[in-house]
């Protein structure tokens, strides 16, 4: 008899494998152990070769559902006689190589058990088992132990320590076990005037907090990776309330139902989407409404004028139990001061939310890696998956790395808006949660925190930081900062360019003698000649980079004004263009017009050719959309009246402002807002603009990869959360192109920090990246 030794590496880590191994070793009757490595999961057995390599087989192809394996192998190794088959103590020396295990969502046994009165988890608003329950968001260190967590203050009882150490029982090796009895307190907090209700048990606890969600006020509910806001999603004062105390006028609130049944009463669903509302990330889900005669919803003061409603059910037992009890959906909206990141310290939330929420609803689990919830949608046609916000259940760690072997440990900090940073290191990349916008200091700080908890996790530094080009980004900053006190040296990276790579590596597209367009559109971004860029066409070939083409130049005046008001785009667009005047001058003042003609007639400064701003303006003068609350309103407006028009489901490019153009005009962004203006004048109707302007943009890439002679495109940017226009470029140009859109990243500036990644590796054998 021989001894192998197999080596598993991958989300291996806080998912039920150790106990699997244990299981299936005792079903194969071997003897040998099994244990938690820094580089994975390694196990030993006693065996004759076939014997082995059946259990080997098996443990790769039965593996628990959770889990992940990136790579395995088994040999031959010292003989060992051992006695009995054990799980170890985890191995705790060197440096940790291993992906990270994301949050998980409560799982379907989890929770039956919390509605069976028979059970002994009933109505336990933390129960958690090997395969639901945090995860990242309490890990402190590596491998994953209870006493590498901060679960480590909670001493399981006998019972919990009994089910811990039962090789049969489901919670067999769960690092998060604990019960009523000795497991995480909870307690309700009113504020104004502040009152703790103690002494109250669970049940008694959130029948409290649910009077007051009865009673039209607002709670912040810890959860998982922070606190959520949360009040009566069918309660129209409750949600006005909430809207003003958080200063959101208009940006859309997410809903949390208590059931699947409840969710599909009130929403067109198919199978991707209740896949991803159901499964271990139990995502927010943007749905489209069903015109029912009574929803039990709000839905215009929920999403102004949006036709998709951000969607989730409980993923987390306490919300479990709270919708349970209430029997409504309730909005849930991140426990944040708008702009600000999210809240997850108790101190904090009791401070910064004092304004906002009547009640707190607190337990005393520390959560030491915040996260937003992850956000999806899937478009109409062809169901494309578009992640939105990639957090809790996805992050840190991505699958299968797509760049060369290096010895360097790497930073990628990214950008500016719609932060994230990565992290590679021995070979595996890992890629932050949303970590929001760099304008404000808290964020700043949160920022830094976890970049620098990643790290420690890790026990990695960097002696390479990747960063924007744009010298006054917060992350521009501090990372110049960072590798002058490491003296290690900093590459910078254009921006739109970071975004093409992104699409290219997730593709696994570096290494393609196949030439590819980047299509990368968004709203902003310093470009090489140091203009704002934005509505971008780039080729990728020989591991290069070039800029092809771009949709024009137009005036880029006031700052960070133009972005929050659509009408300043759409003067600048239409500037000098015939019939402008008429349809532009009432949106402004008197003393409004005559400044800004003239800023725009002696105009010497700031150009752009963002496509984000491009939109605003068609908003602006389509749907009168003038000024904004929140970043995408503009074009989330548009894409709205876009998919209103009655043939919007029959895709064809009769429409397009392009279909009857030879060449492509020099100034694209003229030409189409010109081509609207006498849309207008001619009474078209708003919603046939909107699809023209939709479709005019798809057979603007075909002209252009048609141009240039590529089949290959890879599209990036915000502007690809549009999903009727990402839906429109599958629809009309798959026959004839092969497309690449992100699979696990989101199109938004979230990627930026893998692409600056990608650019590092193209780079290292091309100057133009």
């Amino acid at each position: 008899m021989n001894t192998y030794h197999i080596y598993i590496t991958g989300i291996v880590q806080g998912v039920g494998f150790r106990p699997f191994v244990y299981k299936l070793a005792t079903e194969f009757g071997l003897k040998g152990w099994v244990n938690n490595s820094l580089d994975g999961v390694r196990i030993e057995v006693n065996a004759e070769e076939k014997e082995a390599n059946a259990f080997y087989k098996d443990l790769i192809q039965k593996a628990p559902t959770n889990s992940r394996i990136y790579k395995h192998n088994i040999k031959k190794t010292s003989d060992a006689a051992y006695q009995s088959f054990e799980i170890i103590r985890s191995k705790e020396e060197g440096y940790p190589d291993i992906p990270l295990t994301p949050d998980f969502a409560l799982c379907p046994t989890c929770r039956t058990e919390l509605k069976d009165s028979n059970n002994r988890r009933f109505q336990y608003p933390f129960t958690t088992c090997t395969y639901c329950g945090p995860r990242y968001s309490i890990a402190k260190k590596l491998p994953y132990d209870r006493h590498t967590t901060t679960m480590q203050p909670f001493e399981m009882c006998p019972a919990c320590k009994k089910e811990y150490n039962n090789p049969l029982d489901r919670r067999y090796y769960s690092q998060t076990n604990s019960c009523e009895t000795c497991g995480i307190e909870l307690k309700l907090v009113e504020l104004n005037p502040k009152k703790e209700n103690a002494g109250l048990d669970y049940v008694q606890t959130i029948d409290l907090a649910v009077e007051h969600l009865k009673s039209g006020k607002t709670l912040a509910v810890k959860g998982i990776g922070g606190y959520l806001l949360i009040c009566d999603a069918t309660n129209s004062e409750a949600i006005k309330l909430l809207r003003n105390r958080k200063h959101r006028p208009t940006k859309p609130f997410a809903v949390m139902y208590p059931n699947m049944d409840s969710v599909e009463r009130e929403y067109l669903i198919n199978d991707q989407e209740r896949e991803a509302l159901t499964n271990e990330v139990a995502y927010i889900v943007l749905l489209r409404k069903k015109e029912i005669i009574q929803p039990t919803i709000e839905a215009e003061k929920i999403a102004p004028g949006i036709s998709r409603i951000g969607c989730m059910i409980p993923y987390a037992p306490l919300y479990q139990m709270l919708l349970d009890r209430f029997q409504k959906p309730v909005i849930a909206t991140s426990g944040n001061i708008s702009g600000s990141p999210i809240i997850y310290e108790d101190e904090a939330a009791i401070k910064e939310l004092g304004s906002i929420a009547d009640a707190l609803l607190i337990h005393n689990r520390e959560i030491v890696a915040p996260q937003d919830d992850s956000v999806v949608s899937f478009t109409s046609i062809n169901n494309q998956k578009i992640i939105h916000r990639r957090s809790r259940g996805l992050a840190p760690t991505y699958e299968n790395s797509p760049f060369q072997s290096t010895e360097e440990t790497i930073l990628a900090l990214g950008a500016q808006m719609k932060s994230s940073f990565s992290i590679l290191t021995k070979n595996r990349v890992y890629v932050s949660q949303y970590l929001g916008d760099m304008d404000n200091y808290l964020t700043q700080n949160a920022y830094k925190h976890t970049v620098e908890h990643l790290q420690s996790i890790l026990a990695c530094s960097p002696n390479v930081i990747l960063a924007d080009k744009h010298p006054l980004y917060f992350t521009s900053e501090w990372a110049q900062e960072r590798a002058d006190e490491l003296s290690i040296p900093l590459f910078q990276y254009q921006h739109h360019k970071a975004h093409f790579a992104a699409v290219m590596a997730e593709n696994n597209l570096l290494e393609t003698s196949q030439p590819t367009l980047g299509v990368i559109w968004d709203g902003t971004g310093m470009g090489d000649d140091n203009n704002i860029w934005g509505g971008e066409f780039f080729s990728y070939s020989n591991r290069s980079i070039n800029r092809l083409e771009h949709i024009g130049y137009f005036p880029f005046i006031l700052g960070d004004k133009m972005p929050r008001e659509p009408r300043i785009s759409a003067l600048c667009a239409s500037f000098g263009l015939d019939g402008a005047e008429e349809i532009m001058r009432s949106k402004f003042t008197n003393q409004e017009w005559m400044i800004y003609q003239k800023l725009l007639t002696n105009h010497t400064g700031l150009m752009t050719t963002s496509m984000g701003r491009l939109f605003d303006a068609v908003a602006s003068l389509l749907v009168d959309i003038d000024t904004t609350s929140y970043e995408g309103e503009a074009a989330i407006w548009l894409e709205s009246h876009a998919e209103k028009y009655p043939k919007h489901s029959q895709i064809g490019f009769e429409k397009s402002y392009f279909s009857t153009a030879n060449n492509l005009p020099e100034r694209i962004s003229q030409y189409l807002i010109n081509k609207i203006i006498t849309e207008l004048k001619n009474g078209v109707s708003t919603d046939e603009i909107a699809y023209s302007f939709h479709i005019s943009l798809v057979d603007l890439v075909k002209k252009v990869a048609t141009k240039n002679a590529i089949k290959h495109i890879a599209f990036s940017g915000g502007v690809f959360q549009n999903k009727l226009l990402t839906d429109m470029m599958i629809s009309l140009l798959s026959d004839d192109f092969k497309l690449f859109f992100h699979q696990q990243l989101s199109p938004n500036d979230e990627c930026i920090s893998f692409g600056q990644l990608a650019c590092y590796f193209i780079s290292q054998n091309s100057p133009n990246a």
